[in-house]
């Protein structure tokens, strides 16, 4: 977890995470390289406490679930603390490692920080930054699934004022099930320009082209995943998916004067996407085939134009220790969808042997949906005081307002302007009684959209945000010289003001009075033992519910008050165990356990829980150059990463064997 080391997700004023009155992750990219995990995914979940990954290729691959709080609505992914408004629940980016300097996690609501649709918790993805010292490192990797990979980073001075940055990776792979060859690029580059003593600017651009797998999962024959059709991909063999993102950022750090500090960021970013899949398979036990339905084209084309300023005034209150910042964010957002809906074109094939087809079967034209102009602000500030030497008072308030202009083309009707607006606010207390152990307990108060906020639907227009509110206490230590840290945190979220049907009108509009909680334990070890052995594990149990949630069902209403919510699982935890067992020689193996998960509200379709193991040893011949051999799912466990239909399973991937050389220079 590393609590001594500063880390700006858990807090504007750089405390560290024994400082912090939430509960906050540091994930090294050292850690991350060293257990082969090429993807934000697998790093976040194979490593923070209480995650597991929902993706699918609807989603953009990048969704989470955590505290009893599912999909970017409630867990938002930063990049660098930049955050990226989802349109039609999708984001696509950042996904590669390699530019990845570290992942810091904070869990519980985080609104109060990043606005609106954080309070199952944050992820920032923070990238590798110029150095004044030249440094060079390249890798190239070959898996079982003909997976090539390969990656540069660069960085130096350029001259005793400049340096830079660059980095690049892509792979192309077969893939692991029939038809369904990917690849990815992205390319990371950043000129940092020390242009006095007490002022830099640093200009970044991150791009990626990402071809993705174009699997939408496993239809289950009698609830359950037969071995043959476990490598089976039912989409039409002129299938397609595309994403192209791009990050370009402008950062200004001034140390105005002593104890005054500005940074500010301009931003611009922009993501086009393109689906042209069949998505939806259902097992027909009458026919004995797999009926195909969901013919889908989309594009989504995204533009994100902003700023974020804020300014630290470090001194003394009444003699007391203090920090403080305030500071604005501002956005313009375009979102324009296009789409082939509605859509009827169905067609049915063999399980096992059978020609996929073509998209273009279908007859529906794919035409402009709807445009979305968002205009957002908020104001923002925090505190820490310390009352003494031992406890400190850590505050934060901040006040979003976004204004949504919605033009619908193929419903004109549905056309709608609204804005919304939402305060969230956090107060916690941090005790350290001896050096290096910190208790700390907080209330925090968060906000969430209905629905993605840059795609509501008119049937969502007139409703507020929904708030959540959360009771979190903790301890964080490390000892034994920093050889060891532990932590453990309960905490408490209720979310309200969801949306139910109206009892009295089940057809008719929905009412905000809905309500879904959780409650949890999670705790987390790292220890460096003697004789080369060290141990991370954690550990996230919790209780999850809805505790108002009524809906229409065939005109009458049901209710799933007291069931566990989608994608929700009851427990999760990860152990890794290494050892250098010989000089330049170590071997590591870790697995990550997950709980039963649902997938509908009637807590019907139950996705089984798994235990995933990965293993791999390294060899270092020089002090420059490593060589890799990794074994994932090592044990070839059958298990579902969640469920985009009803009664289809996205599996997870089958065991992989995979060869790497890194070399640094």
């Amino acid at each position: 977890m590393n609590v001594n080391k500063p880390a700006g997700t858990g807090s504007r004023l750089n405390l560290t995470p024994l400082q912090t009155p939430a509960s906050v992750e540091i994930i090294t990219s050292q850690t991350i390289a060293e257990r082969g995990q090429h993807n934000v995914l697998d790093a976040v979940t194979q490593n923070a406490a209480g995650f597991i990954a929902t993706p699918a290729p609807g989603n953009g691959g990048l969704s989470f679930s955590t505290r009893g709080f599912a999909g970017s609505n409630s867990v938002m992914t930063l990049y660098d603390g930049t955050r990226f408004y989802i349109g039609s629940g999708t984001l696509t980016f950042p996904y590669d490692t390699w530019s990845t300097q570290r992942i810091e996690v904070l869990r519980g609501p985080a609104s109060v920080l990043y606005g609106e649709g954080a309070i199952g918790g944050v992820i920032n993805v923070i990238p590798k930054k110029p150095l004044n010292t030249p440094y060079n490192e390249a890798e190239v990797s070959l898996d079982s699934n003909m997976t090539r990979r390969l990656a540069v980073d660069s960085t130096g001075p350029i001259n005793p004022n400049v340096s830079y940055r660059i980095n690049a990776t892509g792979n192309m792979s077969d893939g692991w099930v029939d038809r369904d060859k990917t690849s990815n690029a992205v390319v990371s580059a950043a000129v940092r320009v020390q242009a006095s003593e007490n002022l830099a600017f640093t200009l970044s651009e991150d791009y990626g082209d990402r071809s993705p797998s174009r699997y939408f999962g496993t239809p289950l024959v009698g609830g359950t995943i037969q071995d043959a059709l476990r490598f089976k991909n039912y989409n039409a063999s002129d299938s397609t998916i595309r994403y192209q993102d791009s990050w370009t950022q402008f950062k200004t750090e001034w140390d105005i004067a002593d104890g005054i500090k500005i940074n500010n960021t301009l931003y611009y970013l922009t993501s086009e996407r393109h689906w042209r899949d069949i998505e939806s398979y259902t097992f027909n036990p009458k026919t004995q085939s797999i009926d195909r339905t969901s013919y889908l084209e989309i594009f989504h084309d995204q533009k994100q134009a902003g700023n974020r300023m804020d300014t630290t005034f470090s001194g003394h209150i009444f003699g007391l220790e203090n920090r403080f910042v305030a500071g604005f964010d501002v956005n313009h957002i375009e979102f324009f969808h296009t789409n082939n809906s509605p859509v009827s074109t169905t067609s049915s094939v063999s399980p096992y042997v059978f020609d996929p087809g073509s998209f273009l079967v279908t007859t529906s034209p794919t035409t402009p949906n709807f445009n979305a102009i968002v205009n957002q602000y908020s104001l923002f500030a925090e505190d820490r005081l310390s009352l003494t030497d031992q406890l400190s008072l850590v505050t934060g308030v901040r006040y979003d307002r976004p204004e949504v202009d919605r033009t619908d083309y193929k419903a004109p009707g549905n056309s709608f302007d609204t804005t919304l607006s939402g305060t969230s606010w956090r107060t916690g207390l941090v005790y350290e009684p001896i050096k290096n152990l910190a208790f700390y307990g907080q209330y925090a108060v968060g906000v969430d959209p209905v629905g993605n906020l840059i795609s509501l639907s008119a049937s969502q227009r007139t409703f507020q945000l929904a708030t959540g509110k959360q009771t979190e206490f903790g301890v964080k230590q490390s000892f034994w010289g920093g050889r060891g840290e532990w932590t453990l945190a309960g905490y408490q979220i209720v979310k309200n003001n969801l949306l139910i049907a109206d009892p009295n009108n089940p057809t008719g509009p929905a009412l905000q009075i809905g309500e879904q909680s959780s409650r949890g334990v999670e705790a987390s070890v790292g220890l460096a033992l003697n004789d080369g052995w060290r141990i991370d594990a954690n550990l996230a149990v919790l209780r999850a519910k809805y505790d108002n949630n009524t809906q229409s069902v065939g005109g009458k209403i049901v209710s799933y008050a007291g069931n566990v919510p989608i994608n929700v699982p009851q427990q999760v935890s990860n152990v890794w165990l290494t050892w250098d067992f010989a000089p330049n020689w170590s071997v590591y193996g870790g697995v990550q356990i997950v709980g039963q998960i649902y997938s509908d509200l009637a807590n019907t379709q139950l996705r089984p829980g798994y235990n995933v193991v990965n293993s791999g040893i390294r060899w270092k011949p020089d002090e420059r150059t490593t060589v890799a051999f990794r074994v994932y799912n090592l044990f070839d466990k059958v298990y579902a990463v969640t469920s985009p239909y009803a009664g289809q399973w996205l599996l997870g991937m089958p065991r992989t064997a995979e060869l790497s050389v890194n070399v640094k220079f």
